[in-house]
């Protein structure tokens, strides 16, 4: 059985991450159901307001099982969506959505070649695992296309441990901050998250 409340203090190493995800790939979306998330929802959202072109291409870090490329589809119907996520179960139930161009397993810490650039990259739900601010914001910087934007959530908690805002007032030089939104629900029907452990939305614009 999985471990729910590791999710708040933490799973561990890469390879502890990998195995909790992909043992828990197949009740994934069904347990984020019953606990009311809708974040990925709600980025959607923030896209489609800020962003004024449709994309041809999207980056989805940490996909996961496609939730968030399933609300990408919803509002670019065209667009060719990347994904990559640690979990290989997660990925194969990713593939059979038939939404994404391609997928591939690593760690978005790791920078990944290819052969096009994107107008947006995301990093739903997956930046409290993040060790390695600077490699990730660089890689970032490396996938977009020049004035791409890149979306993600990241817990309250966290950020105020980490001075978040500092972090993001570091990257003035590369990337402008389009939107950064109030505390938000995050699994508000987790009897550990519950209203105790909010997130926040953020949108940057690469210069």
């Amino acid at each position: 059985m999985t471990n729910f409340k590791s999710l708040i203090s933490g799973i561990g190493d890469l390879k502890n991450t990998k195995q909790y995800y992909d043992n828990w790939a197949t009740d994934y979306e069904s347990n984020l159901e019953n606990w009311n998330y809708k974040i990925p929802l709600k980025i959607a959202r923030i896209l489609k307001k800020n962003v004024k072109y449709p994309p041809k291409n999207i980056l989805d870090l940490a996909c996961g099982t496609g939730l968030f490329g399933v609300e990408l589809k919803k509002i670019y119907k065209n667009v060719n969506i990347f994904g990559s996520d640690i979990s290989s179960k997660s990925i194969q139930l990713a593939k059979e959505k038939k939404i994404y161009k391609n997928l591939k397993i690593s760690n978005f810490e790791n920078k990944i070649i290819y052969k096009k650039k994107f107008e947006i990259i995301s990093l739903v739900g997956a930046m409290t695992y993040c060790k390695k601010f600077d490699k990730l914001f660089s890689n970032v910087q490396f996938y977009l296309l020049n004035k791409g934007y890149f979306v993600f959530s990241h817990r309250i908690d966290l950020w105020e441990k980490q001075n978040f805002d500092i972090i993001l007032s570091n990257l003035s030089k590369t990337f402008d901050l389009v939107y950064k939104s109030n505390p938000n629900n995050y699994l508000p029907k987790n009897k550990d998250f519950s209203n105790k452990i909010k997130v926040r939305l953020v949108l940057l614009q690469k210069r």
